[in-house]
């Protein structure tokens, strides 16, 4: 079966994409409110939930892992925005920004993904979905210690770095569902 990786990937950005830029018109960016830690928080409760219902198989609020695997690439691309964006810097975005911003985070952490991907063959289309899941937490739990560590690494990548693998794992639990 031919596979078209970079096609995937736009078709269910496209998906987060537009319902990240909707709730931006409803509620304006009220995530700039914030801290990078309350960021970690919010990725951590939405994939501990999908290992949840993967495990129980039983969801009794209604929402899917699928709206939790997009929920937390939106909140990837917040807490990448955040990160960047200083305390001088409005509260309330325009949403043209908000969408500029947006694209340039998903286009950088899409090209991390191209690198990562020829290194290693597209490992991830024979993992299973619960696989991608553990690694998303495992890299919150990273994220933490290093927000615990007030941002000081000796040997690893910073917390962007680990944000972008978030996005791409979410991104292939999307595509492996067959979100388009």
């Amino acid at each position: 079966m031919a596979t078209n990786t970079s096609q995937e990937f736009d078709s269910v950005i496209a998906v987060c994409r537009s319902l990240f830029l909707k709730k931006t018109k409803d509620y304006g960016t009220a995530w700039r409110i914030l801290r990078p830690a309350s960021i970690t928080d919010q990725i951590f409760i939405k994939a501990q939930r999908i290992r949840t219902l993967e495990e129980k198989k039983i969801s009794k609020v209604g929402e899917d892992i699928t709206s939790e695997y997009i929920g937390i690439v939106n909140y990837c691309v917040i807490a990448m925005m955040q990160l960047d964006l200083g305390p001088d810097d409005p509260y309330e975005l325009d949403p043209e920004k908000v969408r500029e911003l947006f694209d340039a985070y998903v286009n950088a952490t899409k090209e991390l993904m191209f690198a990562k991907n020829h290194d290693y063959g597209e490992a991830w289309r024979d993992m299973r979905i619960s696989s991608l899941t553990d690694l998303i937490l495992m890299k919150i739990l990273r994220v933490k210690q290093i927000e615990d560590n007030l941002g000081k690494t000796l040997a690893s990548e910073g917390v962007n770095a680990n944000y972008q693998d978030m996005l791409n794992y979410s991104v292939f639990a999307l595509i492996k569902l067959g979100v388009k």
